[in-house]
This record gives C-alpha cells, sequence and structure tokens, in this order.
C-alpha cells in the first residue's frame, strides 16, 4: 500500500461556505486532495455577505477567478454612497461617499491595488467558488453530517452521516479543517478557546423583491438608512434597505430589543414596515423569507489543535458592518492552504502549520472588534436625530436638524463630526488591507526597526515591504506592453524572489537552489518592466537586494542591502527558507 494510500484525501474539510469553498478551491489548484462535507443539499442560500474588498478580490484573482466573479457583482461605482433619509422616497438628510468611491479617497484605492471593490451576495459568490474547486479535483459530500473525530501521529479519523440514509462512515485524512461556521462543531471538539459574547443584540432581516428603481437609479447605493420612528429602536437606531440586486431585491433589517424576547414577525407587520421604510404605502412586495439574527462579539484565540485547523466564522463571529466577514474567511483559507500544500507536498516540515494561527487569530480579534465598534459609532448619528423626551423623538430630532437656529446649527455640525467617524466603518482601506503578521513564517528586517504609522492605520493603506505585510501593488508592463501588478507576476503557489537588474546574484541563487516552485522575478526586465518607476519607488530595498514573498503575496524575508557574490545570496537564501518552512536546503 502506497502511503498516500492511507489517506482517502490529503485534506477533509467540513463546511462549504466561503472558507471551506476557498480552501478546497486553493487546495485543488496546488494539487492537494481536498473533500469538503456539508449538511445542506447545497450553497449559501440568503444574501449574508456582500461587500467584497479589495484584498478579497486579489485572492479570487490569483486564484483564477476574480473574472468570473466580477460578472455577478454589482460593479464598484454603483455600490455608491450611502444613504441617510427619513424614507427612500422621502427626504434626504444626509450622504456619505463610500467604499472609496468618494473624490477624496478614489485615488488611494486605486494606488493599493490593482482590484476594486465588489458587491457579491454570497449565494452568487460561493456557487463561483465551489465550481472552479470541484473542476480542479476537490470532491464533495452535501446532506453529509460531522459527527466527531480522532487524530494520532499521521493522521485524523473523521466520523461522518449521511442525512438521507442516516448511514454512518469513517474517513481518514491527512488534515481536518473546521469551516463549520459560528456554532462550529470542530472547534468545540478541538476546544479551541473562545473569548468575548454571543448575542448581545438582535436584528430582523426580511428578504423581499420590490421594483425601487425609481427611488434609487439616479443615486446609486446598495445601502439606505432609515430615520424613522418605526424603526428607532435597537442600537442603531435605523432601519436599513440594502440592495441585493440593483434595484429590485432587497433587505429590510431593523432591531428589536432582546429583552423582550423574540420579535414579531406577522406578515402584515412586516409588510407595513417595508413600505414605512420605502415611503410607499401602495408598494407591491413579494417577501420571500425572514429571518432574526444575533450581533457576536466573540473570537478565537487559537485556530488549531494538531492536525486540526478551523477558520471563518467558527472563529471569528461578529456583525456585518464594516463588511469584513466573508472577506476574512476568504482571507484564512488562503493562509492556510498554501501551508497545508507545501507540508503535503514535502516542500516544508510540520512547524509552518503553527504559523496559521499566529498569524490569523490577531486578524480574527482586530475584526470582531472593528465589527462591533462599527455597530457603536453610530450611536452620535442617532443622538443628533432624536430628541430624548420628546413626545416623538425622532420627529423632534428631524425637526431640529432643518432649523435654522443655533440648535439646528449644532446638530448639522454634530452630524458632519458622526460621519467623519462612519469613515472607519466605509472608507477603511487601512482596516482591509494593514494586516501584518508575526510568526516563525516571517523573518523580520533588523535593519527596518518599529514601524511608523504615516497616517491613520485604520484608514489609511501604508504600502510597504517589511516582512510581515503584504506585498505592495505597482504597475508593471509585459512583454505586450500591457500593465500587470507586482501581484500578478508572484503568487499562484510558489515563492517569490524579487530584486532588480542589479540583482544578477539572487537569480543565480535562486537557480542553484533548484527549487521548482520559488520563480525568480528581476523587475526591470521584459515581462516584469518598469517604466513608470512605480516599483522602484515601493520596494525600500536596494536594486540588487531581494524581497523574498510568499505564496499568499505577505512578504516573508527581505535582503535590503546590494548583494553581488551568488555564493552569499544561495547562503542567504537558503538561510532564510530552512527558518520560513522549517526544513533545510
Amino acid at each position: 500500500m502506497s502511503h498516500s494510500a492511507q489517506f482517502d484525501t490529503d485534506v477533509l474539510i467540513i463546511g462549504s461556505g466561503p472558507t471551506g469553498g476557498a480552501t478546497a478551491l486553493a487546495l485543488a489548484t496546488y494539487g492537494v486532495r481536498a473533500h469538503m462535507v456539508s449538511r445542506s443539499n447545497w450553497l449559501a442560500d440568503t444574501p449574508r455577505a456582500h461587500i467584497t474588498n479589495q484584498r478579497t478580490m486579489e485572492v479570487l484573482r490569483d486564484l483564477g477567478i476574480e473574472d468570473e466573479a466580477i460578472k455577478y457583482a454589482t460593479p464598484w461605482e454603483q455600490m455608491g454612497d450611502t444613504l441617510f433619509t427619513t424614507s427612500l422616497a422621502g427626504e434626504e438628510l444626509v450622504r456619505q461617499r463610500t467604499w472609496g468611491t468618494g473624490d477624496e479617497r478614489k485615488g488611494d484605492y486605486l494606488q493599493g491595488s490593482p482590484c476594486g471593490l465588489q458587491d457579491i451576495p454570497q449565494p452568487l459568490i460561493e456557487p463561483v467558488i465551489f465550481k472552479n474547486a470541484a473542476e480542479r479535483g476537490a470532491r464533495f459530500s452535501f446532506n453529509t453530517e460531522y459527527l466527531s473525530h480522532s487524530q494520532d501521529a499521521d493522521g485524523v479519523t473523521v466520523q461522518l452521516r449521511e442525512r438521507a440514509n442516516g448511514r454512518q462512515y469513517s474517513l481518514r485524512a491527512r488534515y481536518l479543517v473546521g469551516a463549520d461556521g459560528a456554532k462550529s462543531k470542530v472547534a468545540e471538539d478541538i476546544g479551541l478557546p473562545i473569548e468575548g459574547h454571543m448575542a448581545r443584540a438582535g436584528t430582523v432581516y426580511v428578504i423581499f423583491k420590490a421594483d425601487l428603481s425609481r427611488y434609487v437609479a439616479h443615486r446609486p447605493s446598495i445601502l439606505h438608512w432609515i430615520v424613522t420612528p418605526a424603526a428607532s429602536f435597537g442600537e442603531i437606531g435605523m432601519g436599513l434597505l440594502r440592495a441585493v440586486r440593483p434595484w429590485d431585491g432587497w433587505i429590510a433589517g431593523w432591531g428589536f430589543d432582546i429583552s423582550k424576547g423574540e420579535p414579531d414577525l406577522n406578515p402584515e407587520l412586516l409588510l407595513e414596515r417595508i413600505r414605512t421604510l420605502v415611503g410607499d404605502p401602495a408598494l407591491e412586495v413579494e417577501i420571500e423569507r425572514t429571518s432574526v439574527w444575533y450581533v457576536n462579539q466573540a473570537y478565537a484565540t487559537e485556530y488549531s489543535r494538531g492536525r486540526v485547523f478551523c477558520g471563518g466564522d467558527a472563529v471569528h463571529r461578529h456583525p456585518p458592518s464594516s463588511g469584513l466577514g466573508l472577506n476574512t474567511c476568504v482571507q484564512d483559507a488562503f493562509n492556510l492552504a498554501w501551508k497545508l500544500a507545501y507540508v503535503i507536498h514535502g516542500h516544508a516540515g510540520p512547524g509552518l502549520l503553527d504559523s496559521y494561527s499566529l498569524e490569523r487569530a490577531p486578524v480574527g480579534r482586530q475584526i470582531v472588534v472593528r465589527a462591533n465598534q462599527s455597530r457603536m459609532d453610530y450611536a452620535p448619528l442617532k443622538a443628533a436625530f432624536r430628541v430624548e423626551g420628546a413626545d416623538n423623538p425622532v420627529a423632534a430630532g428631524i425637526a431640529r436638524f432643518k432649523d435654522p437656529g443655533p440648535a439646528g446649527v449644532a446638530a448639522r455640525q454634530a452630524v458632519q463630526a458622526a460621519l467623519e467617524l462612519k469613515n472607519t466603518e466605509f472608507n477603511a482601506q487601512g482596516v482591509e488591507m494593514n494586516q501584518r503578521y508575526a510568526s516563525a513564517a516571517v523573518l523580520p528586517d533588523p535593519a527596518a526597526g518599529e514601524e511608523v504609522w504615516r497616517r491613520d492605520p485604520q484608514l489609511y493603506l501604508q504600502p510597504t515591504t517589511r516582512p510581515g505585510a503584504k506585498l505592495p501593488h505597482a504597475w508593471l508592463v509585459d512583454r505586450r506592453g500591457l500593465r500587470v501588478s507586482t501581484l500578478d507576476v508572484t503568487g499562484k503557489g510558489k515563492f517569490s524572489l524579487l530584486t532588480g537588474l542589479s540583482g544578477q546574484a539572487w537569480r543565480q541563487a535562486a537557480e542553484a537552489l533548484g527549487l521548482p516552485w520559488l520563480r525568480t522575478v528581476i523587475t526591470g526586465e521584459p515581462g516584469s518592466a518598469d517604466p513608470y518607476c512605480a516599483w522602484q519607488r515601493l520596494r525600500e530595498v536596494d536594486e540588487a537586494g531581494a524581497i523574498l514573498v510568499r505564496p499568499d503575496g505577505y512578504v516573508a524575508w527581505r535582503h535590503s542591502a546590494a548583494v553581488h557574490d551568488a555564493g552569499e545570496a544561495r547562503r542567504q537564501l537558503a538561510a532564510a527558507l530552512g527558518v520560513l518552512l522549517d526544513t533545510t536546503f
């Protein structure tokens, strides 16, 4: 029996959502056997997540599905301003430039990535990820339930049950990935420590169909906050109309008091509430489904035990504010998949896998805190549009906001300050792109010192080639004269060694090592020319220095000073790779 034949699959993945699907897609792309298991009959059937940020689009680009995903998206320019109105048909109070589309920020977003944001609802993006995973060889079992697992020195034996007929069976895998959501049984079974609390506030969501284009098409926007007495309760204190599909697929949302139990979901009441938020008492509405969800604020401090790894909502549970959920799930998967692939293919020792938890757990904590803070940051807006103690606090607040007297002036200034605060949710490129990894899979540059943030790190991306940061985007030019990103000439499952025309010693060093998964990129040569001098401005190392980029696009190591001796370059590179990958070269 071959060593491989002892295993039914290399990696068994519980869950087929964004984390499970992206893990399977990446593994299949890297030539690793992956098997997805899902309790459900199919993929997501509600448009939960939708904001797809630049970093996630970069991941989809690297995995070769960016163009396919964009076909299903509301494009960046239509994501538009976020509106605050008395109803969709009624008076508009204020607007906020959001998702980096405003005049002040668009340039930052264009400079930061070859990809723009997209709005892709979860039921549309999940099948794109899944289909490509299956086409590349990932296997799957729907209507199949995870029961338990046991792990030993060589692998994991997982007990499963087919829901259709109750048949129980086991599968043997080298590694197990728990991507089974916010009530993760895998995370529970391996005893991952989870901090925080669940269900601290509640929201009603009603998915409905109605043609609202006459209210929206002239001012495209995917988020409309409705300041109305009918939806003035809860933490945010405003109703929500979210465009799922421009402009006839929608979600209506509002908060409720969880101390009083479950909310009233009487269909007549729901219809009346939707018509109030839209401001059209005769609106034709087709209600598709209703759900209640609770605001969670919980995160795991560790993501793995032995051969079992968890990712996505299993380890970070939070509200949709800031649009970080699906994005963080996909990025967990992208971090984990290349590491599993390198260990399974024998390119790295098992110590590499320890870096997954060390790198991603701080990110999970950060986004749980950020998403909950983004909800709390509505408080100043809520206060500006309310007069507490009045018979109708919201009506009195709106009247005060329009008052030409001193009270109105103060209210309008308060709203301006409140909108500035909301930039940390709606124009937070730094939150989405400034992650810094610290683990044994990153070797710090001793010459660099502590990083100094030049601008607010939540709002602004700080591109840097410091180890632990994402490789900066710069436009290069290929052999055909077309622009290609620095992200396009790296990644794709390989390590990349970047140097300049004068860094030929590094090319010789890489060739001497003879590693099929290590490519050398010489900027300035045909295929990766730098005619804009854009990379030259960003690289932060000598032209004959070197930057080693991991398969996930993060900088693993750099040598800032010039090296012209191939032997010296080989020693430096071999030593760095040996430490990073827990092996010897």
